[in-house]
């Protein structure tokens, strides 16, 4: 059996606290490796040696910065397949689907090449009489993110290329469910050209957490994950002096109008709702039909699609629609909010529950399921199930559909189809929620805008990438410098004006 590491200092490091985690092939439930959990002491080291890396990180101008960003992409298009591959046999999802995990953390790096014209700063000429005023963008220091299972490759890159574009050290916490990409992502920093200990990888669990929290050095810290672990980092960091920014967990809306295509419609719900097994914060997992006609036309199109939705292994390639989730407690939770549906009075109109792989038969699979006339009050309505799970909650009118998504606790992404201009732009307008799709299921925003939700789904000013993580991992100073001409003596005991 493998046995993982942290990455500390640009080596491979075992772990010495004693303490590990097994590490699952989901297809086939069987332990394939472990991964050390790091103690205080094994953070504190990690620190120590980023807070010299960054040194002399920050003292290399931002084009050069830039430069082994370059490099950096260069290596993750050569190892792409290589990285895909660790990240299917770890976390489960397809093979396609690992690319695309791995392709949304690159577009990020790509972004974040830009950072010299980002971190330029301001200047005012003559703001007073031979007065000259400009303001800088500087690193923070050290930063650390905490990154979940689903996306072991796109979040951590995420947060981390905006940091070091910045000229900042990161200590990353990936989930110890699936960490070798994490790994495998430190060592391409490391080829690309960036200081040792610039970014390393200390694998762990709450301990780790904490100890991240906690460490004076550190100063500010990502989170993605569920939204009562967010509030928990948010507050413990912000508590310490940190800058903090979570992201939560979701609960992600689809209304479909009457005039919308339901061809279109029932397509972007396999996908967004399917996809992945559902453990994304992104998938839609409440479809919102307006009206009885709408609401029997898109069930009876949907219930066959369902039905014949593919379920397999990453190794099956492009015949498989979805894999299994990430764990055996996942499986089982999924399976009890199911269950929950049917007895609080859903109509469960695709049953997956007793879904065998046929040679993975101790695999973490779980068949798509499909409810109906779905109700607010219900669990499988007020919980984000991560899993391959869609509800639906059927809308006598547009205001009734509206208002679900608004008065959820969850503001993370939302969608609406229709072919009505007004509609959709009253619809963006209004509703309370961060992320709009109009005719588009998954609104994840490109790298150059940001991401983030409102609600319990975000706690913090700032959103992840574009430019708002510029803001976030750098301070501003402001200097005002008067270069004088001649003398003048006496002192001034005003407040300073520029007149």
């Amino acid at each position: 059996m493998r046995e993982l590491t942290h990455f500390i200092n640009g080596e491979h490091v075992k772990g010495t606290s004693g303490r590990f985690a097994d590490v699952y092939n989901p297809a086939t439930g069987e332990v394939q490796a472990r991964v050390p959990l790091a103690s205080p002491a094994e953070l504190d080291a990690a620190v120590a040696v980023a807070v010299e890396a960054q040194k002399i990180w920050a003292a290399v101008n931002p084009q050069r910065r830039a430069r082994v960003l370059m490099n950096y992409v260069g290596l993750l298009n050569r190892d792409m397949d290589k990285l895909a591959e660790a990240l299917s046999r770890e976390h489960g999802k397809t093979f396609p689907d690992a690319k695309g995990d791995v392709v949304r953390g690159l577009e990020v790096v790509e972004y974040c090449i830009g950072a010299p014209q980002m971190l330029k700063g301001e200047f005012t000429d003559g703001a007073g009489p031979g007065i000259d005023i400009y303001s800088m963008r500087q690193p923070l220091g050290v930063t650390a993110g905490i990154t979940p299972f689903n996306f072991p490759a796109m979040i951590p890159m995420w947060m981390y290329a905006p940091a070091i574009a910045c000229g900042n050290a990161f200590i990353l916490k990936p989930s110890e469910r699936d960490p070798s990409v994490p790994l495998m992502l430190a060592e391409l920093m490391q080829e690309a050209g960036a200081p040792k200990g610039l970014l390393q990888v200390v694998n762990g669990d709450k301990e780790a957490v904490d100890a991240i929290l906690d460490n004076e050095v550190i100063q500010s810290v990502g989170f993605v994950g569920s939204t009562p672990i967010a509030e928990y980092i948010y507050g413990r960091g912000c508590t310490n002096g940190k800058r903090v920014q979570c992201f939560g967990g979701a609960k992600n809306h689809m209304i479909v109008m009457p005039d919308a295509d339901m061809n279109q419609v029932v397509d972007a719900l396999v996908g967004a709702g399917y996809g992945a097994a559902g453990e994304r914060c992104m998938a839609i997992s409440v479809a919102v039909p307006v009206g009885k006609e709408t609401a029997d036309r898109l069930i009876e199109k949907l219930t066959p699609r369902v039905e014949s939705l593919k379920i397999g292994p990453y190794t099956a390639g492009d015949d498989v629609d979805f894999g299994p989730v990430v764990t055996a407690a996942a499986k089982q939770r999924i399976l009890g909010l199911v269950d929950s549906g049917v007895q609080q009075g859903a109509k469960l109109v695709v049953d997956g529950r007793g879904f065998k792989m046929q040679g993975y038969e101790d695999g973490f699979f779980v068949g798509a399921c499909l409810f109906d006339d779905v109700t607010p009050d219900m669990d499988i309505y007020q919980q984000e199930i991560f899993g391959p799970v869609l509800s639906t909650v059927r809308a006598e009118t547009y205001e009734q559909a509206l208002a679900l998504a608004m008065d959820n606790q969850y503001g993370n992404g939302t969608a609406i189809f229709t072919r009505d201009g007004d509609t959709a732009r009253d619809f963006a307008n209004r509703v309370n929620v961060g992320m709009i799709g109009i005719n588009v299921p998954i609104p994840v925003p490109l790298a150059y805008h940001t991401f983030g939700g409102w609600k319990k789904s975000a706690f913090g000013d700032l959103n992840q990438h574009g430019p708002d993580a510029f803001k976030f991992y750098t301070r501003t100073k402001t200097v005002t410098a008067r270069w004088p001409s001649g003398t003048k003596e006496g002192a001034d005991f005003s407040i300073p004006t520029m007149g």
